[in-house]
């Protein structure tokens, strides 16, 4: 399964248009998706409106939302922000680590536009698309 990254949600709804927009396209005509909680947040907390923010939570219910933390993978979330740290790469936001450990540890793809997945490709296995 491939989990979507905010960064990418919040281009398609703004309709900026890019390789991973354009991924998305493809990959919402069949693949199946995921949707973790605190990207759903991170998506739905941009829109000015309760009215535009409730179309896009609806349109998004066609996919399976998940939890992407728990206390065992935020213990791992954490080794995994310390490991990139000793190698003199910080990465800027907790969300992300949870995002990008999450992934790694269920087996799932990211699809993304932000750079600090980059380095947890690198380092860390994990797998994008």
């Amino acid at each position: 399964m491939t989990v979507v990254d905010s960064s990418v949600w919040i281009d398609f709804f703004n309709q900026v248009d890019g390789r991973s927009v354009q991924r998305l396209r493809e990959l919402m005509l069949g693949e199946p998706l995921l949707i973790g909680d605190l990207i759903l947040c991170e998506i739905l907390q941009g829109f000015r409106s309760d009215a535009a923010a409730e179309l896009v939570e609806r349109s998004l219910a066609r996919y399976e939302a998940v939890a992407l933390s728990n206390p065992e993978l935020a213990v791992k979330a954490a080794a995994n922000y310390r490991f990139l740290r000793s190698r003199g790469i910080t990465i800027r936001r907790t969300i992300d680590i949870i995002i990008g450990t999450y992934c790694i540890e269920r087996g799932h793809a990211l699809l993304h536009s932000d750079q600090d997945f980059e380095p947890m490709e690198r380092l860390l296995g994990l797998r994008t698309v």
